[in-house]
């Protein structure tokens, strides 16, 4: 296979990782896991609207297939390979895909995953093994694929891994899910220190979403009476795939989608115990919808999904766009801006009191 090795300034070899320069989206050969729904396909068609030549994988062939001749009558290009993200040899097969097609890429996002909803205690050793395999173990095999070819090429690529807010704290119903994520966003940190330390060209971001409005709910493995939904204020897919996409071009450590992300994260280190009652008071009745639940043979943890779809059939307001990661994009506006209400609102009280 085709494996281009394009030196870069020394300055962008061995920088530091803020210093690392990424290629505009339009230049960029991006992968993508998990591209036939949800998160993936939102990511996939927002980065095809802005110039990207794209890999996609999922195990869904069909809805690929359907994606792919979406975005190349759009005049968009794009590959599809059929891949289960669990087995190191599909991802090392979609990386050679990525070679064969466009000899080399640019940015690796690791995207696929798939959650269980039940009690810890009732969920089966067989279906968490097989909930790691996808959502831990892809992450570990794109990770290791991603870093070996941009080390190879010696020019600055991205490394991209989806968490979520689950990551950061537990959460009753979907404790593997929850210990998976946790396991990413450890592998991800140690990683990318590692990587700095050795002054690899390769920038390594932990997205951190909250709830996300996607199938998710509906590709679960389900042990629950009722439906598994997300109930409440919840995002728009299109707002993780914005901060996937920032990070392709601009190295960021972190990416906070959703105040309620960067929320549990800071309150659950802060404050454990407040969180314990937190979670046990709300997240039992804003995880399951009032309909009986799919099959608990019904869903995506071994088999595909239904593809095609970014939403799915949770109850609640979704925003299209976090306000908190609008200011992680623009720190500098973000602080201008708190700066000038901050200062209208004591010019206000001053006022008053005069």
């Amino acid at each position: 296979m085709p494996n281009q090795k394009t030196s870069a300034p020394a300055s962008e070899q061995h920088g530091e990782f803020k210093k690392l320069s990424l290629k505009k989206l339009q230049d960029q050969v991006v992968v993508i896991t998990g591209a036939s729904s949800g998160i993936g396909l939102s990511t996939a068609r927002m980065a095809a609207a802005k110039g990207a030549k794209l890999v996609l994988a999922a195990r869904n062939a069909a809805a690929l297939k359907q994606l792919t001749e979406e975005l190349r009558n759009q005049g968009h290009s794009a590959v599809w390979i059929k891949a289960d993200v669990g087995n190191e040899e599909d991802i090392n097969r979609i990386a050679e895909a990525a070679l064969s097609e466009y000899g080399r890429f640019d940015t690796w996002i690791n995207n696929a995953g798939v959650s269980i909803f039940g009690k810890a205690m009732d969920v089966t050793i067989e279906d968490m093994k097989r909930d790691f395999d996808t959502n831990f173990w892809s992450v570990v095999y794109g990770s290791r694929a991603a870093v070996n070819h941009f080390k190879e090429r010696g020019v600055p690529g991205a490394l991209i891994n989806v968490g979520t807010v689950y990551g950061d704290r537990g959460v009753v119903l979907q404790s593997t899910y929850s210990a998976s994520k946790f396991a990413v966003h450890g592998w991800t940190e140690n990683l990318r220190m590692e990587l700095e330390k050795e002054k690899a060209p390769v920038s390594v971001t932990l997205v951190r979403p909250g709830r996300i409005d996607t199938p998710y709910n509906e590709h679960a493995r389900s042990y629950l009476d009722k439906q598994p939904a997300h109930i409440g204020m919840m995002y728009a897919p299109e707002a993780v795939a914005d901060a996937i996409l920032f990070a392709a071009e601009h190295p960021k450590r972190d990416m906070f989608v959703g105040f309620q992300a960067k929320f549990g994260a800071f309150v659950g280190n802060v404050a454990p115990r407040f969180m314990d009652k937190f979670m046990e008071l709300t997240m039992f009745r804003t995880q399951q919808a009032d309909r009986p639940s799919r099959s608990v043979t019904d869903n995506a943890l071994y088999e595909p999904g239904y593809g095609m779809h970014e939403r799915g059939t949770n109850k609640g307001v979704v925003r299209k766009k976090s306000l908190y990661l609008m200011a992680e994009k623009h720190p500098v506006l973000a602080s201008m801006a708190i700066a000038g209400i901050s200062s209208a609102l004591w010019n206000s009280i001053f006022k008053k009191r005069c």
